[in-house]
């Protein structure tokens, strides 16, 4: 496994990111010791980095994963939807508190849109960076799915990594091409920022070509490391076959073309609209009172389902 220093910090990260978001209850809701079993398999072939978000709910299991793994041989990012200094320290406390540990190596304030959301949110970002003066956590930064909100971080030079979507197809990337995606975080690469992109595979949807996607993603020379989503030990092999190989194996390959995702919407969804406020991507859509996913513009990601008072949308 490979490892690049993440920016300008001192954090050494794996070019693989264990992206914990399909082991969560958003996703596939494993239990807590399969899921940690996971992060320990995958932290065995080199992976030493873990993204995670309050919105997860999967704390317990890097808690439960670190009971194994020391402590300061691991990498933990988390984000939060932080925007003042009450909800900062919330968050960071609950990070803290969950995953059992006294430091978070990088906080980002999650989904920042553009400067406007940055400035909204500003009071988070100096409360963390306090926290950072404290030794709380190591790195700050955000996560974005626009070519603006990471254009915005390049004119803050307290926001240290950034983490944007890019993917062949520019799929889940809403205000432009990923050429423009490119573009941008080859700035932000410059100015000395740390980036790890995520959604290399577009939330699943370019799964049938896989090798080619992820090759395209690893070619890119300002990516310090690749989140990518991990729920069984073969796709754990089939990430580590193609970073360091360019190609899965057969064997694992046909295991992972038969998993074809969807967004299952329960019967009883009553039409409030709370996933359709959340969904950045055009993923859902109330048609005759019910929530209806649209599948070719869904990135999987479960936010919707974070925000349904019904219990009654899940990926699958």
């Amino acid at each position: 496994m490979e490892y690049r220093k993440l920016g300008n910090t001192s954090i050494k990260i794996s070019r693989l990111c264990f992206g914990s978001l399909t082991i969560s209850p958003l996703q596939a809701h494993l239990p807590i010791k399969s899921g940690a079993d996971i992060i320990k398999y995958a932290y065995s072939k080199g992976i030493n980095f873990i993204d995670t978000a309050e919105l997860y709910e999967n704390y317990e299991y890097i808690k439960e994963a670190l009971k194994d793994i020391k402590r300061d041989s691991y990498v933990i990012a988390t984000k939060s939807y932080s925007y003042s200094n009450d909800t900062a320290q919330k968050s960071l406390e609950k990070a803290l508190k969950e995953i059992n540990t006294d430091y978070i190596d990088i906080f980002l304030l999650h989904e920042q849109e553009s400067e406007h959301t940055i400035r909204g949110h500003y009071e988070a970002i100096e409360y963390f960076l306090k926290a950072k003066d404290k030794g709380l956590i190591k790195a700050l930064g955000i996560s974005t799915h626009r070519v603006e909100g990471v254009l915005a971080a390049n004119k803050y030079d307290e926001i240290e990594i950034i983490h944007p979507i890019v993917n062949i197809k520019g799929l889940g990337i809403q205000d432009g091409t990923v050429n423009d995606m490119i573009n941008a975080i080859k700035l932000a690469y410059e100015k000395g920022k740390g980036i790890y992109g995520m959604k290399p595979l577009g939330g699943g949807h370019l799964i049938q070509e896989v090798e080619k996607a992820f090759n395209y993603v690893k070619e890119i020379p300002y990516l310090h490391s690749i989140a990518i989503g991990m729920q069984s030990e073969h796709e754990v092999d089939a990430n580590v076959n193609l970073l360091n190989r360019g190609y899965i194996p057969s064997r694992i390959k046909e295991r992972i073309k038969k998993r074809k995702r969807k967004l299952h919407i329960a019967d009883w969804c009553i039409g409030c609209g709370k996933c359709v406020d959340i969904c950045q991507h055009g993923g859902i859509k109330i048609i005759d009172k019910k929530a209806v996913p649209i599948q070719d513009k869904c990135v999987f990601c479960g936010y919707c389902a974070s925000k349904c008072p019904e219990f009654c949308i899940k990926v699958i």
